[in-house]
């Protein structure tokens, strides 16, 4: 009896002590001019004392053990200290008062400084600022109900080392709002790379499509979560395993700087087996390349091997200098250039593929820098199977089925002011295209129903271009979700950040983040900060009419004219009557319209500008340098 109720003296005494969010901690940035709330956890009817800035505020928990302080508004500043009292004392250090962001979507969001340093060296070497803030909300999900807290998190101040966990995205908008306005200014990283729109959004939202309704409801009871889960993993370990037992380079060891390698084929790197004598098979196939070093008193050394499909481990000489184990980041690997040798020296590659156009990735580069001096890679390396395997069963990806990430990732903020949200999302949902503005419409009204803010501001980052290009016009579902993103212009309070000239053919995760970052900027500087003559925007196409066989084209956010930007025709424009069969268009300027015609459609119905995965040629600009968003447009449809 006495241990039980010593027990019992505990667990109240741990349950009396004041818990907080892990939002509500050290180095937090609080938003300005609005009321904000201080909440957590106690015991039931307990009185919780909040001291700021010489004041101090009571309130008493719920009998569930809740409490919830509102500090009144404030102005940008800090730092301060905050004093929270009941049986325990807990003082918050070095708050500040700024704007705080939210940073959602999938992976060119998530994307982190850590994969741009080599393009931002000097961006990163300046980034001390403890006026810009982060807090990296944990990757995870859940299905039976809303969070109403985050496992891990915590608020960090940019700084060279720390910075390279910031969204690069983010990072650059939230630089320029700074330099802008000299505020402090908070990032709030809810991301997750492959999320579909569907994924953040609730129970109740979630509803208006049948489809997912149906598919979420089959993983909320966590058991089919569970049951797929460990199938995977099991299937996922089992496949690798035999990898590695199977593989005869492992055995023979094709990765020391002698072997024989006589009987091994050879082809051009950069590109794909699956185009050589091998043909598209999957498992373990080596590589390797001679290659001359005048000599060895370089300093540093640096192995850049583009991308490679999919995981890779690397070794230079023998020794092993680095490894990924997955298909999208820049393989970049630094190593000790004590290991090279004047004269010969050798590379070699393991590759595993588990599916699909395994090889290395076209128009990267390849090379190794040594100090100041570049030793190209590319060319003819040799190769040899090292086992072949039957391609990996596709994984279910639980992590990005309907409703979980809103749960885990969004749900736990509902209570922290916050000045808007970035949102840079939607290459998941390209096999659905027509769906997309329909999607983020409830979500838009979900999160702004969370924030209790129905004008909470939503800026978008429309897709860029990506894939190869076409030569002629053609069905594009990334086309169709961009019109989707421009659509959602129509929802008050919200904004569009085209990027269709800032991406690379061959990566779905273009490197060009300080540009994605200026337009939000932009187009947050204009209609959150309330600077209407910024120019935040490039052509938008507004209407369209008729005259003979030319199509008349109206467009807002000209600035100060319309321009082509590199060549001297404007490029990408397509028609078509009737019968839908879109062909190339001659398009002129004419002020603040585009007259487009070609002679062999006597009467025209359609237009599309940009229509296409990749519309590498699209040269329409207002002379502010912003690019025109691409568009289909139909007469009487406007």
């Amino acid at each position: 009896m006495k241990n039980i109720l010593l027990a019992f003296l505990i667990t109240f005494s741990i349950n009396a002590q004041i818990k907080l969010p892990r939002l509500i901690s050290d180095g937090m940035i609080l938003q300005r001019d609005t009321k904000v709330s201080i909440w957590g956890w106690a015991s039931p009817n307990e009185q919780i004392e909040l001291n700021f800035k010489s004041k101090t505020l009571k309130t008493t928990t719920s009998q569930e053990g809740k409490w919830s302080i509102e500090l009144p508004s404030q102005k940008a500043g800090g730092p301060y200290e905050m004093t929270l009292k009941a049986s325990n004392t807990i003082v918050l250090k070095n708050i500040l008062f700024g704007d705080v962001w939210l940073c959602s979507g999938q992976s060119n969001m998530e994307l982190p400084m850590e994969r741009l340093k080599d393009k931002y060296k000097e961006v990163i070497a300046k980034s001390e600022n403890s006026q810009i803030r982060q807090f990296l909300v944990p990757d995870e999900y859940y299905f039976e109900k809303e969070r109403n807290d985050f496992s891990s998190g915590e608020w960090i101040a940019a700084n060279p080392k720390t910075v390279l966990q910031f969204t690069g995205t983010g990072y650059f908008f939230a630089s320029e709002i700074y330099e802008k306005y000299k505020i402090p200014i908070g990032l709030i990283n809810s991301a997750l790379g492959g999320s579909p729109a569907e994924s953040w959004i609730n129970e109740e939202g979630i509803k208006k499509f049948p489809e997912y309704n149906q598919e979420y409801l089959k993983f909320k009871d966590g058991k089919l979560e569970k049951e797929i889960d460990g199938n995977d993993r099991k299937v996922n370990n089992e496949w690798y395993q035999t990898v590695n037992k199977t593989d005869l380079g492992l055995k023979e060891k094709w990765s020391a700087e002698v072997i024989n390698d006589s009987d091994w084929k050879t082809m051009a790197i950069p590109g794909y087996w699956a185009d050589h004598e091998l043909g598209n098979v999957n498992g373990a196939i080596w590589f390797r390349k001679e290659f001359i070093v005048e000599n060895t008193k370089e300093t540093s050394a640096r192995l850049i091997l583009g991308r490679i499909v999919d995981a890779d481990s690397v070794f230079v000489n023998g020794n092993f200098v680095g490894t990924t184990s997955y298909q999208y980041p820049p393989r970049i690997y630094s190593f000790n250039p004590n290991i090279l040798k004047e004269g010969k020296n050798e590379i070699s590659v393991r590759v595993i593929n588990n599916s699909g156009r395994g090889g290395f990735v076209l128009d990267k580069p390849y090379e190794l820098v040594l100090d100041n001096k570049t030793i190209d890679l590319k060319g003819e390396w040799k190769y040899k199977l090292g086992t072949k395997m039957d391609a990996l069963p596709g994984q279910t990806f639980v992590r990005w089925k309907p409703v979980g990430l809103y749960n885990a990732m969004i749900a736990p903020l509902r209570n922290y002011s916050i000045k808007g949200v970035l949102w840079y999302q939607g290459e998941s949902n390209t096999k659905k295209s027509s769906e997309y503005f329909a999607l983020m419409e409830t979500l838009i009204s979900n999160w702004r129903e969370l924030w209790k803010d129905d004008k909470l501001p939503f800026i978008l980052v429309q897709l860029p271009n990506y894939m190869d290009p076409k030569p002629e016009p053609a069905e594009s579902n990334w086309a169709v979700l961009r019109q989707q993103q421009s659509k959602v212009l129509q929802i008050p309070n919200t904004g569009l950040a085209v990027t269709i000239d800032l991406g690379e053919w061959n990566d779905i995760h273009p490197l060009n983040k300080y540009d994605v970052g200026h337009r939000l900027a932009l187009q947050a500087q204009k209609n959150v900060y309330g600077e209407k003559k910024i120019i935040a925007s490039g052509p938008i196409c507004k209407s369209i009419k008729k005259e003979g066989n030319k199509l008349i084209l109206n467009f807002s956010d000209v600035g100060t004219g319309l321009q082509i930007k590199n060549g001297s025709e404007l490029k990408e424009f397509a028609i078509a009557g009737n019968d839908g069969k879109f062909v190339w268009a001659k398009a002129v300027i004419d002020g603040d319209k585009i007259i487009v015609s070609n002679d062999s459609v006597v009467n025209p119905v359609k237009v599309r500008y940009a229509w296409a995965d990749n519309p590498k040629e699209a040269n329409l600009y207002n002379k502010e340098n912003l690019p025109a968003s691409p568009f289909e447009a139909e007469l009487n449809s406007n």
